[in-house]
C-alpha cells in the first residue's frame, strides 16, 4: 500500500485540536472524511503531533496509506481543498517510503507564541492581547537556561502518556517584532501543555515576579505547581516539523 504525507495548516480557532475526540470537531476528522470522499475509500491519516484546541499550525504533516497510487497527487490536493473548510488547506501531498511515520520520524519541532501589544481587531485570533511591557532581555537569560536542561517535568500537565519528560532544546528565545512579542522554541520533542507553561512562567520572569535564579530553581524542582500559569491556546503556532533523509533523499523538496 503506497503512504504519502500530507502537508497541510490550519486555523484552530473553531477545532477542539488536531486529534479525533467524540462528539467534537477537529482537524483529523475534517481531514479523514475529505481524503475518504476524494480517494473514495476509507482514509485514517497519522499526524505528527497533537495540537490542543483553538491552537494554529503553519506547518503540520500527516500521513496516510491507500490502496493504489495516486494518478495526479496535485489534482488530488485541489480537490481536497474543495471539500475542506477554508482554515483547513492543504498544500502538497508527497509519495514516501512505507516505513515512513509523520510522528516519530519527526527529528524536531518548533512553536511560537504570539503576544499582542497594541490592540488591533483583525489579529485577536492569532495572538493574546497583552499591555504587558515585560523586560525582554531578563527573559531571553531566563531562556537560556532552558538550553541546559533535559528534565522539563515543571512544564508538563499531568495525565501525560509520555515515558519520559526530557527534551533536547535547540533554540528558545524572545523576540520584539513591531506590535508582536514572540516567544520561538525549538525542540526534538515536547510534553503536553509545555510552551504555554513556559511562556506564563516567562512573563513572570519578564515582569519582576520571578528572578532568574528562582526561574532556575523551578526548572530543577521538577513541580508544575512552582511554575506558572499556562497562557491561552489561540497565540500558539506550530510552526515548522522537520524530517530526516529516507532512502537518501529527502522526503519533502521544498522550503518554507
Amino acid at each position: 500500500m503506497p503512504r504519502y504525507f500530507a502537508h497541510l495548516s490550519y486555523k484552530g480557532t473553531h477545532f477542539h485540536g488536531w486529534q479525533l475526540q467524540p462528539n467534537a470537531d477537529t482537524v483529523q476528522e475534517r481531514l479523514n472524511k475529505a481524503l475518504k470522499t476524494i480517494c473514495r475509500q476509507d482514509v485514517e491519516t497519522v499526524g505528527c503531533g497533537r495540537t490542543d484546541t483553538g491552537v494554529h499550525a503553519t506547518q503540520f504533516y500527516a500521513h496516510f496509506d491507500l490502496i493504489d497510487e495516486l494518478k495526479d497527487a496535485a489534482h488530488i490536493t485541489i480537490q481536497l481543498n474543495a471539500v475542506l473548510p477554508d482554515d483547513i488547506r492543504v498544500f502538497e501531498l508527497i509519495q514516501v517510503s512505507q516505513e515512513a511515520h509523520a510522528r516519530f520520524d519527526a527529528t524536531q519541532r518548533s512553536y511560537s507564541y504570539y503576544i499582542l501589544q497594541k490592540p488591533d481587531a483583525f489579529l485577536y485570533e492569532y495572538g493574546w492581547f497583552q499591555h504587558l511591557q515585560p523586560d525582554i532581555e531578563i527573559m531571553n537569560n531566563a531562556a537560556r537556561l532552558c538550553l541546559n536542561r533535559e528534565d522539563f517535568s515543571c512544564f508538563s500537565k499531568s495525565g501525560g502518556q509520555q515515558l519520559t519528560n526530557n527534551c533536547h532544546i535547540q533554540e528558545c528565545r524572545w523576540i520584539k517584532e513591531g506590535k508582536w512579542l514572540r516567544f520561538t522554541v525549538t525542540s526534538n520533542r515536547f510534553l503536553r501543555g509545555m510552551v504555554r507553561a513556559m511562556v506564563g512562567t516567562f512573563l513572570e520572569v519578564g515582569m519582576g515576579k520571578l528572578s532568574v535564579q528562582e526561574f532556575e530553581d523551578i526548572l530543577r524542582s521538577g513541580d508544575r505547581k512552582q511554575a506558572g500559569q499556562a497562557v491561552p491556546p489561540h497565540g500558539l503556532f506550530l510552526e515548522e516539523v522537520s524530517y530526516p533523509y529516507f532512502n537518501g533523499k529527502r522526503v519533502f523538496p521544498f522550503n518554507k
